[in-house]
């Protein structure tokens, strides 16, 4: 028998097909993963894993159950396809279940997306990368401990085939450095970070610069205050700043959508960002960490605009949700049963930081959030935060134990965007500026 996993997962689609099911699919990876911990010099972590994920899917009439295994093994096709329709036949009837329509399969060509890397580096390239990270950030005056230098190189192989039809697969590669460390002494220490991560290692940043970068950080951290009760303008950082698109993704969910818990259920063709604001997602941008070719269900992908011009225009739709709210389906759907938005971004604005910042008298410019209240279904924001007072359109001293709390709906409509996206995540955003956001200091 063929090892092959395309072969592998057509024979037990057809298993699963001959023992009654109406429709099937499944979806399989395979990952390699390798990384190293460094700690004050010191090797602290050494890993190298491999898994296997496979899921498989069957549908009776509009009865469907997804059963999962670790590995890719023939001699248990049977019992998984067994288990998946013994599943199906005691559960409700979903109106909305099926596959994805055959006439949305298809895929972006894989090779043009750049998702794989050739190079593989060993152990000790991963070494040095961790405590060249390391110690930059150690030798920044002020710092004094180190929580670990990382560096990472991952491998993936990913499967999908359906019973009608579709059969796709595509590789990437993924590769990472970071460093977090402390300054100061006692109870007055402060923790920082940075880290890149990327697809190609060619696009890798150096790791002495991100350890500086982490040194620098940290000890900019030390004796902050907590700045005053009440309004004040508030920036996001980068490094925070794609959170806020995070809560747009979540509240443009079609199956958030199609159960109405949406603070934005019934803004379609509304104005819910300013002028000119674009947020886009786009899983077929090159080399990017969470592009592919074609969705969890076998769709094919392409750019797709949330908003245009401050305007709602899409929701992110998977094959059931676009059933239930009576729309085509836009090549959303994720394994995990609810449409996604894993390359979401915002176009970037026209000023520059500095420029966004230069009329605020006071102000907070926040570099971390902790916890997270969000209300769903009516957009109410309250996050724990930290960062730097604004003072005189300049960052000023820092600033620790506050909570910044809005309401998304007004939040969104007074945005205002910079000029410095930069793409380092899944989910991207430029820095952010919100006026009048309450906070709540001393």
């Amino acid at each position: 028998m063929s090892t092959d996993p395309l072969d592998l997962i057509g024979t037990m689609i057809a298993k699963a097909r001959a023992a009654g099911a109406d429709a099937v699919d499944a979806a399989y990876s395979a990952r390699t993963a390798h990384g190293v911990q460094i700690r004050n010099g010191k090797t602290e972590d050494l890993e190298r894993s491999e898994t296997c994920d496979l899921g498989l899917r069957v549908f009776l009439g509009r009865q469907s159950a997804t059963v999962s295994a670790t590995s890719l093994d023939p001699a248990r096709f049977d019992a998984l396809v067994d288990q998946a329709l013994a599943m199906a036949r005691v559960l409700p009837e979903d109106p909305y279940a099926g596959l994805s329509p055959q006439a949305e399969h298809g895929f972006v060509d894989a090779a043009g997306l750049d998702l794989l890397d050739t190079a593989r580096p060993d152990t000790a390239a991963l070494m040095d990368r961790a405590r060249t990270a390391e110690d930059a950030a150690l030798a920044v005056t002020g710092v004094t401990n180190s929580s670990g230098g990382s560096a990472s190189f991952g491998l993936a192989d990913i499967v999908l085939m359906t019973s009608a039809g579709f059969s796709g697969r595509y590789a990437r590669s993924s590769h990472s450095v970071s460093v977090s460390v402390l300054a100061g002494q006692g109870t007055g220490m402060q923790r920082d970070y940075d880290y890149d991560a990327t697809v190609h290692l060619s696009d890798l940043a150096d790791a002495a610069t991100i350890g500086r970068s982490a040194g620098e950080k940290a000890v900019a951290r030390l004796n902050p205050t907590r700045p005053r009760t009440g309004s004040l303008p508030v920036v996001y950082d980068p490094r925070v700043s794609s959170s806020l698109l995070g809560h747009l993704a979540g509240a443009v969910n079609g199956s958030a959508i199609a159960r109405g818990t949406s603070f934005l259920k019934e803004k379609m063709g509304q104005r819910i960002l300013p002028e000119g604001v674009d947020i886009l997602d786009d899983p077929t941008r090159v080399r990017g960490l969470s592009s592919h070719p074609f969705d969890g269900e076998g769709v094919r992908c392409g750019e797709l605009v949330i908003v245009r011009d401050g305007v709602l225009t899409n929701w992110a739709l998977d094959s059931r949700s676009a059933r239930q709210l009576g729309l085509p389906g836009n090549g959303r759907a994720s394994r995990g049963g609810s449409p996604s938005l894993a390359s979401l971004y915002a176009r970037p604005g026209a000023p520059t930081p500095a420029e966004l910042m230069a009329d605020i008298q006071e102000g907070i410019y926040v570099t971390e959030l902790m916890g997270s209240a969000i209300n769903g279904l009516t957009g109410d924001y309250s996050r724990g935060a930290s960062g730097f007072m604004i003072r005189g359109g300049m960052l000023a001293e820092p600033v620790a134990e506050l909570t910044i709390a809005g309401n998304l709906n007004d939040m969104f409509a007074r945005l205002i965007l910079a000029n410095d996206l930069v793409f380092r995540r899944g989910i991207n955003a430029p820095t952010i500026r919100i006026d009048d956001m309450m906070i709540a200091g001393s």
